[in-house]
């Protein structure tokens, strides 16, 4: 799974109404061009393979009345809400995703019932235990890793890859349980995109051929 997908449709989403430019300042806010490949070119050929798609729809807009250029504003379909929970759920159940899935969804969680994204990282901390379970077949690590040679610190490395990935979503888990954060369904959300010319003081503030259409 790409996680530049996820991340567009989550911040049209979250505009109800975005141009792309919008969409990157959002994502570099975000941090993303720094753990994903959220870059600006990426940003832009997605939203425009969106459109095409079905899942995002194109309006072409007038110039502004202070002289700027027109631009194509995205506005997310009903394929495209489809899409958007549908990888959303399935990057915060999948543990072999790479991290920047991880990230993408755990930007969008809050769009989901409180019940169902505790659900789904069990899932997830189900899918780590098997993944556990499938090495130490092979692997028993408490004999450490020199017992089958420098090739049992690669499942050394995936155990406690999964032992770490299990104590992070409970911990996780333990927090949305106790109150933490505002989901769907509990009243206003948190306001993660920038307003139509806020500053956005982590932009990387280099131009791209994108950003004007």
């Amino acid at each position: 799974m790409s996680a530049i997908r996820l991340l567009v449709l989550c911040a049209v989403r979250q505009h109800g109404r975005a141009h792309g430019y919008q969409v990157r300042n959002d994502l570099e806010y975000w941090g993303a061009h720094e753990w994903s490949n959220a870059k600006p070119g990426s940003v832009y050929h997605a939203l425009k393979q969106m459109a095409k798609q079905g899942l995002l729809v194109a309006h072409d807009t007038a110039p502004s009345t202070a002289g700027g250029p027109p631009r194509t504003e995205y506005e997310i379909t009903g394929r495209g809400e489809e899409e958007y929970f549908t990888l959303l759920r399935a990057a915060l159940t999948s543990y072999d995703q790479k991290p920047d899935v991880l990230s993408a969804a755990l930007g969008g969680m809050v769009d989901l019932e409180r019940s169902e994204a505790v659900a789904l990282l069990r899932e997830r901390v189900a899918g780590l235990a098997a993944w556990r379970a499938t090495v130490t077949e092979h692997y028993i690590p408490e004999a450490g890793p020199e017992s089958v040679g420098h090739i049992g610190e690669i499942m050394n490395l995936w155990v406690h890859s999964a032992d770490a990935g299990a104590e992070w979503t409970r911990g996780l888990i333990a927090r949305i349980e106790g109150g933490a954060y505002t989901f769907a369904g509990e009243g206003e959300p948190f306001v993660g995109v920038l307003a139509e010319g806020q500053k956005n003081p982590y932009a990387t503030g280099f131009p791209d051929p994108g950003d004007a259409d």
